[in-house]
């Protein structure tokens, strides 16, 4: 991959965590840190990797994309503001209650969301219905399903990697967002789910170990996932919570609390440079 577009990547993910924490500090409430930390996932995923037409959102042969941790909806909603599914204007609507960019997505109201969640836990099991609809149909489009590494503690996430397994879902990749904190402590401290790979590797899985807030180690990683055959993908992304803003990163206050004027303005500051 070139470095130039490396550069122009990272521009972008940069961007996404400006309106991240603008979206955020606007509404008063939100997830900022584990949406800036799939900043960097989700840019390489709309701008690079998936097959998509921002025309028309709702093109039968699209690759298809589920935010298991719909919580983390304003990292999806600056991306599909920046490649151009709705205006900007529109994310300033984010948790208005006239709006239609809610705290989780609504594949119902927002063009270019494939999965209406929120719900943690139950993504995957939709990613996994996608996936087998294109199988049925004899079609080529890939599904992209993010879970966060709290998120794995619900007992359906295995019932799901169960069957991605059981029905040989190769056109199924799932990114783990493993930024090792969730609501109120490490996931160590509220319900170890490690060794995270050994476990998708007990299930069936294809197995990539990446820094998921490193630009070239994602591509590379869904240049592999795209030639595994007979069995699904999953990358876990080793991500820093709040990825960007020096006082959020790693600090487990900020999965869920917006910044007030001041904080905002640092982390404007720093994400500016």
């Amino acid at each position: 991959m070139k470095r130039s577009k490396i550069k122009e990547l990272e521009e972008i993910a940069r961007k996404t965590r400006v309106e991240i924490v603008e979206q955020v500090y606007r509404a008063g409430s939100g997830h900022p840190g584990g949406s800036l930390s799939i900043a960097d996932i989700l840019t390489v995923l709309y701008f690079y990797e998936m097959k998509i037409d921002e025309k028309n959102p709702n093109w039968e042969d699209r690759d298809r994309f589920v935010l298991s941790k719909g919580h983390c909806a304003p990292a999806l909603y600056a991306t599909l503001a920046n490649k151009g599914f709705f205006d900007f204007e529109d994310l300033k609507e984010f948790r208005n209650i006239n709006g239609k960019l809610q705290g989780h997505p609504d594949m119902t109201k927002i063009p270019g969301v494939d999965m209406t969640t929120g719900s943690l836990g139950q993504g995957l099991s939709a990613a996994n219905g996608m996936a087998i609809a294109g199988k049925l149909d004899k079609k080529d489009y890939r599904v992209y399903c993010v879970l966060g590494d709290g998120e794995i503690e619900e007992g359906q996430v295995w019932e799901a990697a169960m069957a991605a397994s059981q029905y040989e879902l190769d056109n199924l990749c799932v990114i783990v967002d493993n930024n090792n904190l969730q609501i109120d402590g490490t996931i160590e401290q509220v319900m170890n789910s490690k060794p995270i790979d050994e476990k998708f590797r007990s299930f069936g899985f294809q197995i990539i170990k990446i820094d998921g807030n490193d630009i070239d180690e994602i591509i590379k990683a869904f240049d592999v996932a795209k030639n595994v055959k007979g069995k699904p993908t999953c990358i876990i992304a080793e991500t820093v919570k709040g990825k960007g803003v020096s006082f959020m990163e790693n600090q487990v206050k900020w999965h869920g609390k917006a910044p007030n004027e001041e904080e905002f303005k640092q982390a404007i500051a720093e994400l500016s440079k």
